[in-house]
């Protein structure tokens, strides 16, 4: 091929599929590693466990792939107990594709090339033909009944690639998507064990199963759509539950289920094991299938987020895509006794998105009752991302503006041939994200000065609202507004006050755009954010913002990493040139205090944010990752947020991904037992059905 066949070819390649977005082929078993700095001791003998789409069959996937597609591929860093004595650590680095049906069928039958599941791009994608989206969700019902004919080896029973998130719960480490029920995986070596079904999972010992309840999804003809789960279940460190929403495209939408711990683990919670455990119970007054992700919970209380981004084959009556957003519907808010889904009340406001909740607290009266649920939630003001993210140009927003400005900006975007050379956006892909000059103090001391459409209505923004339970007949949402101006996603918070109300939320930003913009047309983070919010709703109640546009802190980035404050309610920490980052994850430090005494008083940012690092620097001159490109898992003090403690240098790179998590030593050294894993299969026979079978495939691409 020639040079500029060969340019042209990298020019067009799919963000989604390039630079250390581009997935990774190798596995690697626990692997000592090394590291620098200081090692905090509250990471001795614990796991940090990052999930995220890995696409194994991608060498045909083209312009119909989108950043929440993939394989399920976990990437973990073990701080092992060294045998050298208690104090030694020996590091050790694991990845590994999770063997979902989907995962092994694809690598049973090479002939497939795309993925099983159509591509959210596909669903998303307003010029997709009707008969393309029908051949593709015909394609997947096709390809899952073959596997279901005698001597097809692998039979796919649940279409989820496990790709999203990763939690632990009763004793076990369960990989979550919403296209299925979550997964159980084996920690520190990361292998399948099997699909957890809300009582037992295949592979574990008989003898840990209760096949007396119910199972997630329950009996009949939709019982395989009904344990479609969120992909952020949330288990209460408290009492040991788990909770979790389904959401589907048939009535009732929305089931809501209670997961208590077993018998063996209920001792070390407040809980007992007849206390409402609740299975597919059905939330009244949903309007219809949504893509729904996420949702709040308190210790009293849930909030089941409908918004208006649909997600229903019936759509395509109407001549819209699969996945369509709506903005002028309402978007509404259920709040409900957490063990009482019945009982749901309906809030509703202006049409936004949300991904993801950041806290959910409750408030109560002079005789203990909720009198008020509060939610901190990343509010996007736009479907944006879930088409950039697919490399779909968005649909603009009903209130949508023009302003031209000059800012610093991404290097990717739609890659059609025939706009490539109106593309302000196709700059020299060896450049970092952000134009910077390696003599400026910050980013926003260089700027490439291309003009961009900046849509006033393009906002991801961290939003207080409070719900109101004082009156028995009207439903009033009293506070809804920002709490600063600047973009952030990916929340998380010290399990220490997950459920109550937190002081301090952690996010991720980009000096680039907004989430919304940025992050969909492949934009990374590079901007970690932490928000002091009992300072921030202080100030509201002195100084209240506006209903629903106002905002607390209307400071640029820029401004607030001026900003000389110690006391400042934001605190930003700014990963070097060319570093691009990935979600934190807090840890929190040992209290100080009696070791047996829970409630010894803690500060609750005292501890550690843990994170996936990348220098770009590692890019070629196409923008690709070169073949030893390496990353690094980074300890930031959350505290200070300036001081790095330690840097776990890897053996290889990790892909920009998904949700992470912390596991503790005592959670490994806990979990259930497992009497079989899963495994690659084993080369079949060649036969005449396995020939046939082969063929079929290979017609179906």
């Amino acid at each position: 091929m020639s040079n500029s066949g060969q340019n042209k070819k990298e020019a067009n390649k799919h963000p989604y599929l390039s630079g250390n977005f581009a997935p990774v082929t190798q596995t690697w078993t626990p692997t000592s590693v090394s590291w620098t700095g200081t090692l905090p001791k509250e990471l001795n003998g614990g796991m940090y466990v990052r999930n995220g789409g890995n696409p194994m069959a991608n060498s045909d996937l083209g312009r119909d792939a989108h950043w929440f597609d993939g394989d399920g591929m976990l990437s973990g860093v073990w701080f092992a107990r060294s045998s050298n004595g208690p104090n030694e650590l020996d590091i050790q680095f694991v990845n590994q594709f999770i063997l979902t049906d989907v995962y092994l069928s694809q690598v049973e039958s090479t002939a497939i090339r795309t993925p099983i599941l159509p591509s959210i791009a596909s669903l998303t994608n307003p010029a997709s033909s009707l008969f393309w989206i029908i051949w593709r969700i015909m394609r997947t019902i096709f390809i899952v009944l073959l596997s279901h004919l005698p001597g097809s080896g692998t039979v796919i029973k649940r279409i989820s690639v496990a790709n999203t998130s990763i939690l632990y719960h009763d004793g076990r480490a369960l990989a979550t998507c919403e296209s299925g029920p979550p997964m159980r995986l084996t920690l520190p070596e990361l292998e399948t064990v099997g699909w957890f079904d809300g009582n037992a999972v295949e592979g574990e010992p008989e003898t840990e199963d209760k096949k007396d309840e119910p199972t997630l999804g329950g009996t009949g003809p939709l019982s395989w759509m009904r344990e479609w789960s969120t992909g952020h279940p949330k288990v209460d460190n408290t009492t040991g539950e788990m909770i979790l929403f389904h959401c589907s495209f048939a009535p009732p939408y929305v089931q809501y289920s209670i997961i208590p711990p077993t018998e063996a683990n209920i001792a070390d919670h407040h809980s007992s094991h007849d206390a409402g455990r609740i299975t597919n119970a059905a939330v009244p007054g949903c309007t219809g299938g949504k893509l729904m992700h996420d949702f709040g919970v308190s210790k009293n209380s849930t909030v089941i987020l409908d918004l208006p981004l649909s997600l229903s084959p019936l759509n395509l009556a109407k001549n819209s895509p699969v996945v369509a957003y709506e903005p002028w519907k309402p978007s509404r808010f259920g709040v409900f006794p957490r063990k009482h889904p019945e009982a749901v009340r309906w809030f509703e406001t202006d049409g936004c998105c949300m991904f993801h909740t950041a806290n959910t607290w409750d408030e109560f009266d002079a005789d203990g009752n909720v009198a008020a649920v509060s939610l901190l939630a990343c509010r996007l003001t736009s479907a944006s991302v879930v088409f950039s993210a697919g490399n779909i140009t968005p649909p603009p927003h009903p209130n949508h503006k023009d302003v031209l400005s000059e800012k610093p900006m991404s290097f990717f975007a739609k890659y059609d041939e025939e706009n490539e050379k109106h593309d302000p956006e196709k700059i020299d892909e060896t450049s970092p994200l952000i134009s910077r000059k390696d003599t400026a103090p910050n980013p926003f001391g260089a700027s490439s000065h291309l003009p961009i459409s900046e849509d006033d209505e393009e906002q991801c923004r961290l939003y207080y609202y409070r719900f109101s339970l004082d009156s028995a007949t009207e439903n009033a949402i009293t506070h809804q507004f920002a709490l600063a101006a600047i973009p952030v996603e990916f929340p998380t918070v010290s399990p220490l006050t997950a459920m109550d109300s937190a002081r301090y939320i952690y996010a991720c930003s980009t000096s680039n755009e907004t989430f919304g913009a940025a992050l969909g047309k492949a934009s990374k983070i590079d901007i970690l954010v932490r928000f002091d919010i009992k300072a921030l709703l202080e100030k509201a109640q002195s100084e209240p913002p506006d209903a629903i546009t106002g905002c607390v802190d209307n400071r640029s980035l820029a401004q607030i990493m001026a900003s000389n404050d110690p006391n400042d309610p934001i605190k930003v920490f700014q990963f070097p040139p060319n570093h691009f980052g990935q979600e934190a994850t807090f840890i929190p430090r040992s209290r100080r205090g009696s070791a047996t005494n829970k409630n010894t008083a803690f500060d609750e940012d005292d501890g550690y944010l843990v994170f996936y690092v990348f220098d770009e620097q590692q890019l070629d001159e196409h923008g690709e990752c070169k073949e030893d490109a390496k990353s690094e898992l980074w300890v930031l003090d959350a505290r200070s947020m300036t001081n790095i403690e330690c840097k776990i240098q890897l053996p290889t790179r990790i892909p920009y991904g998904l949700h992470g998590n912390w596991f503790t030593e005592e959670q490994i050294a806990r979990q259930k037992g497992v009497e079989k894993v899963r495994a690659l299969p084993i080369t079949a026979a060649d036969t005449w059905w396995s020939r046939t079978k082969r063929g079929i495939h290979r017609r179906l691409g």
